[in-house]
């Protein structure tokens, strides 16, 4: 593998002040309690739902301080076994240590129908629990520690949830940080282009059957649940004989099952048959986008391999907040941070020092100090293969791009051929990306290494090549693959791939793209739901099927990503119609033929977002 430019830092031409430094100079003058109070909080219909309060401690007489809500479907805490060797709250154990030795209180809920609190799941994020978590925080600010500031955040459901308290317009409410979380759940999780992740939707189903009840041989399966010190959702203290824990998780076996609840959902924004009220959109926080109040601040972070569509989530959000105080963050990492992804890094673990940014955040805008946060700019990227940190003012910050065309003889070139040509890919249903994707982390799979076999994947595909660069080209945001696509079917899935490959042969994944080609139609996106990219509204009346043989042009946008290309390597634009390892077939059972058009007046092409400064007048090849 060849180097990376050698970067030990990377961060510290982006920022006035590190997130590293910051977190230096805050250290935590409280300690943790030994363990939290734990009660049952009751809900505005007379359901229980189960809390547990973190305080600082010592807390002198009379203080009051604000609160960080955090409310999980993945248990608040475990009962623990006789001796125990790991925390009991593995979900939070990250957010309390931060927060409640610097003065803030946490205060963590199980939803309704989860852990220890009473009540069924109706839904996935299911609208009831948007309002519980108004209950919740009615019950803070009524609290004698409490200075009636409230903040929230968490990662993936828990940063929904986030966003889900903002939208009650709750007085208390000033800030929230949404990590690596969904703003559409329809485009950003379930259904990326239009495709559904069925596999998914099976890894979720069968985690949640463990956790909600309590089967700890089905939690066997999930590394993150299956410690042998685990004995299921903590009981409240006053139950210390579990007999409300048992009486609360006998409700849970009426929850809804995901396998059965997603494929309802098969056109965005439409109404389930028995409630046309109820679509993808009421689990989807950008249906309650309008009802943030305009001061509540936001932090919106995600990384470049966040499952199947969370970095768009974490885009459109900060487009689409535009009134706000706001903030975008956008790194080296996968779904929730677990790993830095760079084929580059130094170490496993990010060595960035993400909590540190979220905890000055807080700082600034629900402490109310002044952490110099303002003076920061407003985004911030990373590059890989150039492993550096940028800023920016605005998103997305490529201000121009530069077009390959796809060419005779598998070429990928920087000018349209004047010749007219097609070439031809038989979909094959067996073939996929594998299991070290971005699409493992977030089916609950403890995932260290993304594509390692990326070049023997992809050998099946209908690829395109550029010559060897001259230069390094620096990319940040959406490519977007302008193809120009006929099927020999009424419908098909495109999946397209953009990897560089090294000048020793080796090939490293730098992003994706889906489409379902009955969503090919765009439209513009809606106030609630800003894009930066070719946006489809996957409604049922903008569906359409294709007329067999016929060519048609169809922009896919591919996932965003900062990457730099090294001088000496080639770019490839490479294609398909089946990830057998995660997608539902498209159609069932028959599988396309693709053509792809080259040349003359229908020439297909992929536009790279490229970095300001990247010289575009030059050729790269």
């Amino acid at each position: 593998m060849r180097d990376a430019p050698v970067n030990p830092d990377g961060e510290a031409e982006a920022w006035v002040v590190t997130p590293g430094d910051y977190l230096a100079t805050r250290p935590g003058h409280f300690r943790l309690p030994a363990r939290p109070v734990s009660l049952y909080v009751t809900a505005r219909d007379g359901c229980r739902l189960a809390v547990d309060v973190w305080l600082p401690t010592p807390l002198p007489a009379g203080a009051r301080i604000p609160t960080i809500l955090v409310s999980t479907p993945y248990y608040r805490r475990f009962a623990m076994g006789e001796g125990a060797t790991v925390d009991s709250s593995p979900n939070v154990a990250y957010m309390r240590d931060l927060f409640v030795p610097r003065g803030y209180a946490l205060v963590v809920a199980d939803v309704r129908g989860t852990g220890a609190s009473f009540g069924r799941r109706d839904s996935f994020r299911s609208p009831r629990e948007r309002l519980d978590s108004s209950d919740i925080a009615d019950w803070i600010v009524a609290q004698g520690w409490s200075d009636g500031r409230l903040g929230a955040t968490g990662i993936s459901y828990l940063g929904a949830a986030a966003d889900f308290l903002a939208s009650t317009g709750h007085a208390a409410v000033k800030a929230i940080a949404p990590l690596f979380s969904v703003w559409d759940t329809y485009a950003d999780n379930y259904f990326p282009g239009g495709v559904a992740l069925n596999r998914l939707t099976q890894k979720y189903d069968l985690g949640m059957i463990g956790l909600d009840q309590d089967n700890r041989t089905v939690l066997a399966q999930f590394a993150a649940f299956n410690h042998p010190d685990y004995r299921g959702p903590a009981p409240v203290d006053d139950d210390p004989d579990g007999v409300l824990l048992a009486a609360a998780i006998s409700e849970h076996l009426s929850n809804f099952r995901q396998t059965d609840f997603m494929p309802e959902f098969r056109f965005r924004e439409e109404g389930l048959p028995y409630d046309p009220d109820f679509s993808s959109a009421s689990f989807s926080p950008y249906s309650v986008a309008g009802q943030v109040r305009s001061d509540v601040a936001i932090l919106s972070v995600s990384g470049w391999m966040d499952g199947a569509g969370y970095c768009n989530g974490a885009i459109s959000r900060w487009l689409t907040l535009n009134r706000n105080p706001r903030h975008l963050l956008l790194g080296p990492w996968d779904h929730g941070a677990r790993i830095d992804i760079s084929p580059w890094r130094r170490r496993q673990p990010p060595s960035f020092a993400l909590w540190g940014k979220v905890l000055r955040f807080f700082d600034e805008y629900l402490m109310e100090r002044d952490t110099g946060l303002r003076a920061e700019a407003p985004v911030h990227y990373y590059v890989l293969h150039e492993e550096r940190w940028h800023s920016a003012h605005n998103w997305p910050p490529a201000e121009t791009s530069v077009v390959l065309y796809p060419d005779g003889d598998g070429l990928l070139g920087e000018g349209a051929s004047g010749a007219p040509g097609e070439d031809s890919h038989q979909v094959d249903f067996s073939i996929g990306t594998g299991h070290h994707t971005r699409y493992e982390r977030i089916a609950g799979e403890d995932v260290r290494t993304y594509y390692p076999d990326w070049a023997s994947r992809t050998a099946t595909h209908l690829a395109y090549t550029t010559p060897v660069l001259h230069r390094d080209l620096a990319i940040a945001g959406h490519a977007i693959a302008d193809l120009w696509i006929a099927s020999d079917q009424p419908d098909a899935a495109l999946f397209v791939y953009l990897t560089e490959v090294g000048a020793d042969g080796e090939e490293w994944h730098v992003t994706e793209g889906l489409l379902r080609c009955l969503h090919r139609r765009e439209s513009p996106a809606p106030a609630s739901c800003r894009v930066a990219w070719p946006f489809r509204s996957f409604r049922r009346e903008d569906a359409a099927p294709m007329q067999p043989g016929k060519p048609e042009r169809i922009r896919v946008p591919l996932l965003p990503v900062g990457w730099r290309f090294l001088a000496g390597s080639r770019i490839r634009l490479s294609l398909s119609g089946s990830d057998a390892d995660h997608c539902v077939q498209i159609p069932h059972g028959r599988p396309p033929r693709l053509s792809l058009l080259r040349g003359g007046d229908r020439a297909s092409a992929l536009y790279l977002p490229v970095i300001s400064g990247n010289a575009t007048d030059r050729s790269l090849t």
